[in-house]
């Protein structure tokens, strides 16, 4: 974790979430496992999260990911970095059909 948060180390994170096959750097996405939406409002932390979205092999792998991001949606939607990953989630998944948006974000939307 002390690499993710690194000016330097973030991008050697970043080139293992894009180069190295996933189930070899699995001990990478654990290591996210509770601490996604702090990394998502990090100025380096909110890179990796992005990579790790675009390079996950498979669906189980992001949904964990996915689901804390959607847990705390409003809070990283108004967050100067977090609202980099919250776009990068709707442009990624089919999330506008998805309740939980929707039910995270209800009655803090203005018309």
């Amino acid at each position: 974790m002390k690499c993710v948060r690194d000016q330097n180390g973030n991008h050697v994170i970043q080139k293992c979430i894009e180069s190295v096959p996933a189930e070899k750097i699995n001990f990478i996405f654990s290591a996210f496992c509770g601490e996604v939406a702090t990394l998502s409002m990090h100025p380096y932390g909110c890179r990796v999260i992005q990579r790790v979205l675009e390079h996950c092999a498979y669906e189980l792998q992001c949904e964990f990911i996915v689901d804390e991001i959607l847990e705390s949606v409003f809070i990283l939607a108004q967050d100067q970095y977090g609202n980099y990953v919250t776009q990068h989630v709707l442009e990624r998944e089919n999330l506008m059909k998805d309740t939980r948006l929707l039910a995270n974000c209800q009655g803090m939307l203005f018309y």
